[in-house]
């Protein structure tokens, strides 16, 4: 099988022929379709995330490792304990956890310390065979289109997870999404169809703001702009209850924090990096609360896709690109190139 591989962090891909696996057990052998391709992809690539000051979380994996974790595939193969139907497709779940620890056995698998994780620990979709350890983490798409469906498993998840710790949203106008590329606009499409609400985006790229506004938001800002901040105030009579932020940078929490009301949920999702600066008594004073959310657990997964088979949720932009393009792709998303989604289609 062939396989883009990183044989070095921040260096271009590596076109590799690496032995197709033989499931064995519960184990299934998914022939990759297309695979999504995420902002996560980009730090995976170059190996650490920002932490800032100067400091990096360094990612402690085996090199060459295969990146790819928003997976749509047609099952080839499978162990001798597993049941699923070969020739049917999937996408696939693939936040892997251990399945024995505290944090897997009360159903937050996407949170277990010993991860193996499709696309980081375990070889993902930038490989045209993935293996799956098994067929509860396949997950039917309906009938929505083969580019669009492997990004559900992480920028549709990671939205859907997001806004479900954001309730309750009592009016568009108290509900902000910060940062509106593929996950953010991902969230926006899910808000409006799951949790029946329009919420005002912000964001950098006035040509995002107008998509964004075609879209269903019910405001948009440009954030750079100096009035901005006290328009955004009084559009929300005094601030968000909810802000989910989907950039996660030191600017982007320094500006949004200064949105939210008192009693609101600041929601950090996006993984740019950087340090969290902010005066503390003002989070006891105005009793905000301050959440991280990481892609999304086995049963968010199923309700979102419960949502995508019953065709609920409107498709984002997503541009298709041939599996060959992956390291000019993580490069196009890393500078801000690429509206909506890209999604790697294998031959």
């Amino acid at each position: 099988m062939k396989a883009y591989q990183v044989e070095e962090p921040g260096k271009p891909l590596v076109c590799n022929e690496v032995e197709t696996p033989n499931p064995q057990g519960k184990e299934v052998l998914v022939k990759t379709i297309s695979c999504g391709v995420c902002h996560s992809d980009v730090h995976i690539h170059e190996g650490a995330f920002n932490l800032g000051g100067g400091n990096k979380l360094e990612l402690p994996l085996e090199r060459p490792y295969t990146l790819g974790h928003e997976v749509f595939g047609e099952v080839i193969d499978c162990g001798d304990d597993a049941t699923v139907e070969i020739g049917s497709k999937f996408v696939v779940y693939p936040w892997i956890g251990c399945s024995e620890c505290e944090l897997c056995k009360k159903g937050d698998e996407h949170l277990c310390n010993l991860a193996q994780n499709i696309g980081v620990q375990m070889p993902g979709g930038f490989g045209d065979h993935i293996l799956v350890p098994d067929q509860k983490y396949l997950h039917e798409a309906g009938d929505i289109e083969p580019h669009l469906a492997g990004s559900y498993a992480c920028s549709g998840l990671t939205a859907y997870s997001a806004l479900k710790k954001g309730l309750p949203y009592s009016s568009d106008n108290k509900a902000i999404i910060l940062g509106v590329g593929g996950v953010g606009m991902m969230g926006l499409q899910i808000a409006k169809s799951a949790f029946n609400v329009n919420p005002i985006v912000i964001d950098v790229d006035d040509e995002k703001l107008e998509i964004a506004l075609s879209n269903g938001a019910s405001k948009a800002f440009n954030s750079t702009k100096e009035e901005s901040l006290m328009e955004i105030l009084e559009h929300t009579e005094g601030g968000a209850m909810t802000l989910i932020d989907f950039v996660g940078s030191e600017l982007s929490v320094g500006f949004g924090t200064n949105l939210l009301a008192k009693g609101g949920k600041y929601i950090i999702v996006g993984l740019y990096g950087g340090e969290l600066k902010m005066p503390l008594p003002l989070i006891p004073i105005m009793e905000r609360t301050i959440q991280g959310s990481y892609v999304g657990s086995p049963g968010d997964m199923e309700e979102l896709m419960e949502l995508v088979r019953a065709n609920k949720i409107d498709p984002i932009p997503v541009e298709k690109r041939n599996a060959s393009e992956a390291y000019q792709t993580l490069l196009d998303l890393k500078d801000g190139k690429i509206i909506g989604r890209a999604a790697l289609m294998h031959d």
